[in-house]
């Protein structure tokens, strides 16, 4: 098994493989989805909610962000370590550059930021840095007091038209991955053929190049609500490995998300 590059995934979407992705948190779970031949681990803000307990992912620390990834790094030999920049961390470009080379010196292959076409000039200067970046659109859980709560997005032209021009802008900008987050499927469908880099679904439909869960959502431990979008593979399954290779299974064979778990 060799390490997945941005060039594999690149060539995957060009071939039309699907792949699944999945966040982590800790070094087990790190390694279990590293053995499974995941090629993309994120280490999402949503361990403020999964892991800390608050309601949303805003009081995160870029601190607390780079010290998960020192443990998912450490569990990692292969896959692609995608590490999210916190609330507030990126704000300008001066201030993403500092606190992304803090999440890269923990480990990170990659960062990942929310937000449209304001963010060209920070993609911009996090590449001439040296520092590769995963684009966020549709639902981005940093603007949930925006939103006025976690919406789908883009289901009027208006707003469509605005993330499907974000998404062109920042691949122009230099992203070299996207996570399409809750958008109607015939959105990210189109997104999706539009971009000559992978695009990552959540609650997005299945017609995107890649799939990502949150791991308890994946699992069925999430306490509370129970996103749309979300399968428990393990209740399926019984055993956790096998439910990872399950998920990476209908995934690739494009049978999750199925229309249950899919906005129109």
């Amino acid at each position: 098994m060799s390490k997945t590059t941005v060039s594999q995934l690149q060539k995957m979407k060009q071939e039309g493989t699907k792949f699944a992705t999945i966040t982590a948190y800790d070094a087990t779970f790190a390694r279990l989805f590293d053995e499974a031949g995941i090629p993309v681990i994120l280490i999402g803000d949503s361990l403020g909610m999964v892991m800390q307990g608050h309601s949303d992912t805003l009081p995160v620390t870029i601190d607390e962000m780079a010290y998960h990834t020192r443990c998912v790094r450490r569990g990692t030999q292969n896959a692609l370590v995608v590490a999210d920049m916190s609330f507030m961390s990126y704000s300008d470009p001066a201030t993403a550059c500092r606190n992304a080379a803090t999440l890269m010196a923990a480990g990170a292959s990659m960062v990942k930021i929310e937000g449209g076409e304001w963010l060209c000039e920070t993609v911009k200067q996090l590449q001439r840095n040296g520092v590769p970046v995963c684009g966020h659109l549709g639902l981005t859980p940093q603007s949930v007091h925006v939103f006025g709560g976690f919406r789908v997005q883009g289901r009027d032209m208006e707003q469509a038209e605005e993330i499907y021009r974000s998404a062109l802008a920042l691949q122009a900008a230099g992203i070299q991955l996207l996570v399409l987050e809750c958008v109607p499927s015939a959105l990210a469908e189109r997104i999706t053929k539009a971009l000559r880099i992978p695009v990552i679904g959540i609650g997005a439909g299945n017609s995107t190049d890649g799939q990502i869960l949150v791991m308890h959502d994946a699992f069925g431990v999430t306490s509370g609500y129970t996103p749309k979008f979300t399968k428990n593979f393990l209740a399926e399954s019984g055993d956790i490995r096998a439910a990872v290779r399950l998920y990476q299974q209908q995934v690739a064979d494009g049978s999750f998300p199925g229309p249950e778990q899919t906005f129109n």
